[in-house]
């Protein structure tokens, strides 16, 4: 962000912030003082409806970068890839993205916010594949469907075979450690997790992951923050 379009007195800010900003502005390289916050309200033939830091919603078309940095990459039916705070983002449509930061005592920090179900959902990656998780306190564990182990690259063979309780009855599945498990900015390794024979319409972000992590919750947003 450059300096001149700071909208707060720079007295407002704290002395190592200020002293950032004012190094930022001597050698012209941006300074983030926050996350961003964006989520996806609807698209458009080649436009994205966005919502960045609470704002209002504005269409944007790909290609294209608002004034806060969010750079639309591609619109493709209910999904948006954006990049902004230097990672590329896959958005959908009623889905909050989530903001990542480092708190005061420099942890990492994920915040999640709740969708209309209330259910906390986040877009993340198991051994550097892409998922969609929803936290779950009940769960044990991560907890993967079968194709998303295979996604994952995830050698059952290996695995500990273990039988599983649903709410199907007892169910086959394979216990193994999961390399890396990210949710935004935060990742864990060796993460225990648990594969499903069958395949599960989402990743559960079970114990496994969130005992490693402070939790907080708030309204409708829950706090992730790492602990060890």
């Amino acid at each position: 962000m450059p300096i001149n379009n700071l909208v707060f007195p720079m007295k407002a800010l704290p002395l190592p912030a200020r002293r950032a900003l004012l190094v930022s502005a001597l050698i012209g390289v941006p300074v983030s003082v926050s996350a961003t916050e964006v989520a996806l309200a609807g698209v458009f033939p080649g436009k994205a409806l966005l919502v960045i830091n609470g704002g209002a919603p504005r269409a944007v078309a790909a290609g294209s970068v608002t004034p806060e940095g969010v750079r639309v990459v591609a619109v493709d039916g209910e999904v948006v890839v954006a990049e902004f705070d230097g990672g590329r983002h896959r958005l959908v449509v009623g889905q909050h993205a989530v903001s990542v930061g480092r708190d005061k005592g420099g942890a990492q920090s994920v915040t999640i916010e709740a969708d209309g179900r209330g259910m906390f959902r986040s877009q993340g990656k198991v051994n550097g594949a892409v998922m969609q998780f929803v936290v779950d306190t009940g769960a044990t564990f991560v907890a993967l469907g079968r194709s998303d182990a295979q996604r994952a690259g995830l050698d059952l063979t290996r695995a500990e075979p273990i039988a599983l309780q649903t709410a199907n009855g007892v169910a086959r599945g394979w216990r193994l450690p999961l390399d890396s498990v990210s949710v935004g900015g935060v990742t864990l390794r060796n993460v225990e997790g648990v594969v499903h024979g069958t395949d599960l319409p989402v990743v559960l972000l079970g114990m496994s992951f969130l005992n490693r992590m402070e939790i907080r919750r708030e309204g409708s947003t829950l706090q992730l923050r790492q602990r060890f």
